[in-house]
């Protein structure tokens, strides 16, 4: 059952990874320097082999041994063993958004006390929290077990609201300071539909990934919908001061049908070397940019968590895609993408 349900589980962990309201300025990358001990029981007992030097908590060990730094953990079985990690980080003051993602268990503890307690036998599952954080270093304890089939942990946080801070009192007098400028108003039976997937979205002169932004807008925003490509993918959104431009509807959220909006485009991708596949993929997480379709070659980027990519190529067993991110040429890891327009099928076999 454990492997029949793996696949959905995936699915799931691709909606919900990239809703979550990270701001991309302070958007980590899973921490760093890490330190954890592996346990060959699912229950944290045994002796422990320790594990130094792990650079964020991202791992998808499959059916396979868990592996870390590239090596197998020593005298530790593929499956029904546990691992408890620990490491101090330092935050900025302000509000986190922690998401954690594990198959199976997983507990995680700030500063000794327990934030989220799910050590239980489960398929693939994404949890989020908050914690205010002061300024300064913390402490970590991440716990996680596996029981049998896949091994999943994947541990990151974002700063979606930064403390506040104390500014000049206002001058007092006679006259009230205005309102600051709202959103534009949607008339009264008008398709609308809000942001949900990012914490800023692009809006775009035309409906490609490729064409020039024209405004951001941000999460938990509305706006009238006034047309959409033959597709459904793209919507045309009524901005501020008569500004128009256009949104993935991947990032959105209906309030209802949204193919009553009026087909406004058939715009054909163009212009860009890398958009004539029609492919685009959005990242499940902060994901190395490689230049070859494998983990031993260089770093040649960083995508963010939930960026969108142009798809030119795929490795012939599908486990790599070839990306154009930010105008450079690279790799990622098929796993951590979804891939939200196009068919993956037409991308040629490049290795």
């Amino acid at each position: 059952m454990k492997k029949w349900t793996f696949a959905i589980g995936i699915f799931l962990l691709a909606l919900l990874a990239v809703s979550m309201p990270f701001n991309l300025i302070y958007a980590q990358d899973f921490g760093t320097n890490w330190s954890g001990t592996f346990f060959p029981s699912n229950n944290l007992t045994g002796v422990g082999t320790p594990v130094s030097g792990i650079n964020g908590l991202n791992f998808n060990w499959g059916t396979g041994v868990p592996v870390v730094n590239g090596v197998a953990v020593p005298g530790i079985p593929a499956d029904n063993f546990s691992a408890r990690f620990t490491s101090v980080q330092n935050f900025t003051g302000g509000a986190y958004t922690f998401t954690v993602s594990s198959d199976d268990g997983v507990r995680v503890y700030i500063d000794g006390a327990v934030v989220l307690d799910r050590f239980v036998g489960r398929v693939l599952t994404t949890d989020t929290f908050t914690a205010n954080l002061a300024a300064g270093p913390h402490t970590l304890t991440v716990e996680y077990f596996e029981g049998i089939d896949q091994a999943v942990l994947q541990v990151q946080w974002g700063l979606s609201a930064p403390a506040a801070t104390a500014g000049p009192s206002p001058t007092p007098g006679p006259t009230a300071t205005p309102a600051p400028t709202g959103l534009p108003p949607i008339p009264s039976g008008a398709l609308s539909a809000t942001v949900i997937r990012a914490p800023v979205l692009n809006v775009r002169a035309a409906p490609s990934v490729f064409s020039d932004r024209v405004s951001s807008i941000l999460r938990g925003q509305t706006y009238q919908v006034i047309g959409r490509d033959s597709n459904a993918r793209w919507f045309l959104l009524q901005l501020s001061n008569g500004l128009q431009g256009w949104a993935l509807g991947y990032y959105l959220y209906f309030a209802s049908n949204e193919f009553n909006a009026p087909v406004v485009s058939d715009f054909v991708l163009g212009g860009d070397p890398a958009a004539v596949s029609g492919i685009v993929a959005i990242s499940e997480a902060t994901l190395r940019l490689r230049a070859q379709p494998t983990t031993e070659s260089e770093q040649i980027g960083r995508v963010t968590w939930g960026g969108a990519m142009a798809v030119v190529g795929r490795t012939r067993n599908g486990a790599w895609y070839q990306v154009v991110w930010k105008g450079t040429t690279g790799w990622v890891a098929a796993v951590w993408v979804e891939i939200v327009e196009g068919d993956i099928a037409n991308a040629p076999i490049i290795q």
